[in-house]
């Protein structure tokens, strides 16, 4: 994935949800439902913004941006832990 394809992933991932949100706001999903869904869309947010920071951080210090792959939601989970 380039730049352009993870921006384009993580505002489809926002996008779901806002739509989530609004879904639940409605009554078309419960909110266990949207609790499931969200902390999907909350991981895989993660590891975009992962990618692009490491991404971006590659091209500052001269190296390929192409060699990052994305991490396991497991590890970008626990970054902070």
């Amino acid at each position: 994935m380039d730049d352009k394809e993870v921006l384009g992933r993580i505002h489809g991932l926002v996008d779901e949800e806002h739509k989530l949100r609004e879904q639940l706001s409605q009554g078309k999903l419960s909110a266990d439902e949207e609790h499931a869904r969200l902390k999907e869309v909350e991981e895989a947010l993660d590891q975009c913004w992962d990618l692009l920071r490491r991404r971006r951080a590659a091209r500052e210090f001269g190296n390929n941006p192409d060699t990052e792959q994305a991490h396991s939601t497991g590890e970008v989970e626990g970054y902070l832990q």
